[in-house]
């Protein structure tokens, strides 16, 4: 088995990253000769962590097959000095991998008890946003401007790690050792995409709201509320998501929500409409205590399509009851809506409330209607 053990000073990083990344913390990745732990082996791992004011990598290469079990051990002895693993697909592959491995050789492990931090699987939730055409590390790192020296995938290196199995070529060892090295270090540059997640999950400070005008694509003039944030984190790059009725671009240093004001009439609709008549003459429900004064000949049972009553005004589009009383055009309709009023529009609370219930439709829909 070789050991590589590399030290450097570590750089403060952008805020999001200098909260993630502290002593506890430990980044890894492992090389495998294939994707599974029955008929493959582990032949390097490389791990990443921070020490005082230093940045430690250290590399196990397996220099023969017989090895996979020395540096699985050399690597569980420095992972159980820590307690939250910072991986990219760690808890879909290299944690089920070094698992099966630790159970092969009965190497104790304690790998259920960690917090987990995998990049990959929180950029899922915010595939929409970033819309690549694909989420390996290597486009990630493109995305955010990170240029590496290595440019061989994984698989690519299987055929060069047996070649170094036999000729111990220097010139293979260096391409293994340089592959993982820059998918490790990597890892570290990667924290700040995890910002635009960070701000759909409220870390965020309502700077601004106004009412200004604006045209449809239709050419229909109209209104729109437009909520104006302040990023808690820095944001790497600009990128812009629409979805239903809002519509948000998100900026380095703040974030814009637009939503288009709805100015007429909606419907509010009585959920209990067995206790309800219908007047058709005058489109409206009224409840059966007061019916019995109105004529059987002008008053029909209502239905649940029509016990309502009509409200003129300008509002905001919900899809939760995040505000009451609701409102809607058609009684089935998904959409509803609330009345716009000086107290919502002034209060933090509820801006906060309606703000989270919008990023959370975003996230939930998975860009099924996005630009």
């Amino acid at each position: 088995m070789k050991h590589i053990y590399k030290e450097q000073l570590y750089i403060k990083q952008n805020n999001l990253t200098n909260k993630l990344f502290d002593e506890d913390c430990i980044f890894f990745d492992i090389e495998t000769t294939g994707f599974s732990p029955t008929t493959s082996s582990i032949y390097l791992i490389g791990c990443l962590r921070k020490e005082g004011a230093n940045l430690i990598v250290e590399q196990f290469l397996a220099e023969t097959k017989e090895d996979e079990k020395e540096i699985l051990e050399s690597f569980i002895e420095i992972l159980n000095q820590h307690k939250t693993i910072i991986s990219f697909n760690g808890i879909g592959f290299d944690i089920p991998f070094i698992k099966a491995k630790c159970d092969t050789y009965q190497i104790p492990e304690k790998l259920k008890e960690f917090h987990y931090i995998d990049i990959f699987k929180l950029i899922s939730n915010i595939k929409f946003l970033l819309k690549l055409p694909n989420y390996k590390q290597k486009t990630i790192e493109n995305f955010l401007d990170i240029h590496r020296e290595d440019r061989f995938s994984g698989g690519e290196l299987i055929n060069v790690y047996e070649d170094y199995i036999h000729s111990k070529s220097e010139e293979a060892e260096n391409l293994l050792l340089l592959h993982n090295y820059d998918d490790v270090t990597g890892m570290l540059d990667l924290l700040p995409i995890l910002s635009y997640l960070e701000i759909l999950n409220g870390q965020y400070t309502i700077s601004s709201v106004e009412i200004s005008p604006f045209t449809s694509y239709e050419g229909n003039p109209g209104q729109e509320m437009i909520i104006t944030l302040k990023n808690d984190y820095f944001l790497p790059k600009r990128v812009s998501y629409q979805c239903q009725d809002y519509y948000l671009t998100m900026n380095q240093e703040q974030s814009r929500i637009r939503i288009p004001l709805y100015e007429g009439e909606l419907r509010y609709f009585y959920p209990n409409y067995k206790d309800y008549y219908y007047l058709p003459e005058e489109d409206m429900a009224i409840h059966k205590s007061v019916a019995t004064f109105v004529d059987k000949a002008y008053r029909e049972r209502a239905k649940a399509c029509n016990c309502y009553n009509r409200k003129t005004g300008v509002f905001l589009p919900q899809y939760d009851t995040i505000m009451s009383p609701v409102f809607q055009k058609q009684h089935k309709d998904k959409c509803s809506y609330f009345e716009l009023t000086e107290d919502f529009s002034s209060s933090d609370v509820m801006l906060r409330r309606y703000i989270d219930h919008i990023f959370k439709l975003f996230i939930t829909s998975k860009g099924k209607d996005r630009i």
